[in-house]
């Protein structure tokens, strides 16, 4: 009984001591996963911190790039500005090339025109000289025509006691109104048609001889008057004053010309009244009444016009050309 009893109790220690093993081996596998649990945890933080760490690093590298995309989009924007205005300037300096190429385009066309009028001018310029170069005899011719018959009236009436002025330049013959007229009458008195019947004949003889006739173009008669009374009052008398010159001269029954001598005075002989317009000035500038009084016989002599047009063509071509000349 006491073995059975020893046995039990030996057989229940055991049984403890199973228990107790198994206990320590479950509370020891319980402390191994624990430990592995704490380990799993602790390196799950460690990964968490890592990779939290990561992320706050992948941020701020994120926050740099964001900034820098922000600063290189800045940039951008002010180089598309900067862009732009580089744009708009180099449309206004297009603009400003265009129109100036227009200014070009158009100075050119009006240098092209300028060239056109300047060679249209040297061409009437040489035809002119050649022209001025063909007449130059007739020039020559006339000048000593004129200069010799100048002469020939002069010698004519030096000597002659007529109250006259010969104009040692053109020729023309002045005398004073009184010998012919009365004041403010325009018919001849009897005193001046003496004169006449004196003059006239040795005139028209020296004017129409052998030596001068065919020189000969106009016989013109001009009256003058002073300045007292309107112009046309004037005007009218200086006509008057001429015509009646003029009418006692060629007179049908003329007793101081040859009939072959009156019909080729009439084929020449023209009047003209002048009124006040060309007085005669004293020393003092003042117009002297008695002088601009007076009848005046002037000459003209064939080809004389032409050249005269010709010579104030060339004075205007010379005026027009001189202001391109000085831009």
């Amino acid at each position: 009984m006491a073995k059975r009893g020893s046995i039990k109790k030996r057989h229940g220690d055991e049984e403890t001591t199973y228990w107790l093993s198994y206990s320590d081996m479950m509370a020891g596998l319980l402390l191994t996963f624990v430990l592995i649990i704490a380990v799993t945890m602790l390196r799950a933080q460690v990964q968490y911190d890592a990779k939290e760490h990561e992320l706050l690093g992948k941020e701020e590298e994120l926050k740099v790039q964001t900034d820098a995309l922000d600063m290189e989009r800045e940039t951008v924007a002010t180089q598309s500005l900067l862009l732009d205005e580089q744009k708009e300037a180099l449309a206004l300096q297009e603009d400003k090339l265009l129109a100036q190429e227009k200014e070009l385009l158009a100075q050119q066309d009006k240098l092209l025109t300028q060239e056109e009028e300047l060679k249209a001018q040297h061409l009437l310029l040489s035809e002119l000289e050649n022209l001025m170069a063909s007449q130059q005899a007739k020039l020559d011719r006339i000048i000593g025509v004129r200069s010799a018959l100048v002469e020939a009236l002069k010698e004519e009436f030096e000597h002659s006691g007529l109250e006259l002025a010969v104009d040692q330049q053109t020729g023309a013959i002045t005398f004073q109104s009184s010998i012919l007229f009365a004041s403010g009458r325009s018919d001849l008195k009897a005193t001046g048609k003496e004169f006449l019947d004196e003059f006239l004949p040795r005139y028209v003889r020296t004017l129409m001889g052998k030596d001068y006739r065919e020189y000969v173009s106009e016989i013109i008669i001009e009256g003058h008057t002073d300045d007292v009374g309107g112009y046309l009052f004037n005007l009218e008398l200086s006509q008057k004053r001429a015509y009646s010159v003029a009418e006692y001269c060629l007179a049908d029954k003329s007793k101081i010309l040859t009939e072959a001598e009156l019909e080729d005075l009439r084929k020449l002989v023209t009047t003209s009244g002048r009124s006040y317009s060309n007085p005669v000035l004293d020393d003092h500038g003042e117009i002297d009444a008695e002088a601009s009084r007076r009848v005046e016989i002037q000459f003209r002599l064939k080809d004389e016009e032409m050249i005269r047009e010709m010579i104030e063509i060339l004075n205007d071509e010379g005026t027009e050309e001189a202001p391109g000349a000085n831009q």
